[in-house]
């Protein structure tokens, strides 16, 4: 790449930064972003995602773990996106068992049932696998993601969602810890409620085979993108199920087979 080249990449992350911080000031959505850096420019859409992460750590945010997404074939054929892809979790995103979570936070919410892993030693190698990850896990957690976009209209690619911090939002983790020893999960099934009424239904094995498969692929990217995954790590592992739009306040709960459940509980100011 040229000097000439290499100027106009860097001005394309910064446009794109700007965007998104804009939208997330504002709390008014955004036009796409692949417009400034291309369809299938996701290592700068990762350019742009790191910069605004360590604008929030500046800030005083915690980085605390990573979310998986685009992992369940539902959420990939909404948006067409047949790939996974992750971002950074931070402390001020994360919220426990029916702990009120405002809904003005949000531009475009919307929930899904997911498992959280919390990491008892680092992953850090290159060919991370499965017993790897099942050798690190210390507990795991029912969990609710709230994604949001500050793209508008959800109208997003691989490049939208992966410089947006893998359109992340909220999570919302259950207080009791399962250890791994026993469970398969990708044969455990997930009902989403609001209010009661069931509003998706999904399996462990809709998060790339099971939820296990997804952290071992976030390990191998993460080791490879020079972050590799650490003892204390709350990793989200990716949806079960479709997502659910989160147009009002309400009550939100999941429950998961032989995990129990955990519920969201998102309310006006």
């Amino acid at each position: 790449m040229t000097g000439t080249e290499l100027a106009v990449a860097h001005a394309a992350i910064r446009d794109a930064a700007d965007r998104l911080r804009t939208a997330s000031r504002t709390g008014v959505p955004c036009a796409p972003v692949r417009d400034l850096l291309g369809e299938k420019g996701i290592e700068a859409a990762y350019s742009v995602q790191r910069m605004l992460v360590a604008e929030r750590v500046a800030g005083g945010a915690r980085l605390v773990g990573a979310k998986i997404g685009l992992t369940a074939p539902a959420v990939q054929q909404q948006f067409g996106v047949f790939e996974p892809d992750f971002g950074a979790l931070l402390d001020d995103m994360v919220f426990c068992h029916r702990q009120p979570v405002s809904i003005s936070r949000f531009l475009q919410p919307r929930a899904e049932g997911e498992i959280a892993f919390v990491l008892g030693r680092d992953i850090d190698n290159p060919g991370a696998t499965v017993a790897d990850v099942l050798l690190a896990t210390e507990f795991v957690l029912p969990a609710i993601e709230i994604v949001d976009s500050r793209i508008v209209g959800w109208d997003l690619t691989i490049a939208d969602t992966v410089a947006d911090n893998a359109s992340a939002g909220a999570v919302v983790l259950g207080t009791t810890a399962h250890r791994l020893v026993g469970l398969d999960l990708s044969r455990i099934g997930m009902v989403l409620e609001r209010d009661g009424e069931p509003v998706a239904h999904g399996a462990g094995h809709a998060c790339l085979g099971s939820p296990v498969a997804a952290v071992t692929w976030l390990a191998r990217e993460m080791y490879r993108r020079g972050s590799p995954l650490r003892a204390g790590d709350t990793i989200m592992s990716g949806a079960l199920g479709p997502m659910v739009a989160v147009d009002a306040p309400g009550r939100f709960r999941m429950c998961l087979d032989a995990l129990g459940d955990v519920e969201a509980t998102i309310e006006r100011d």
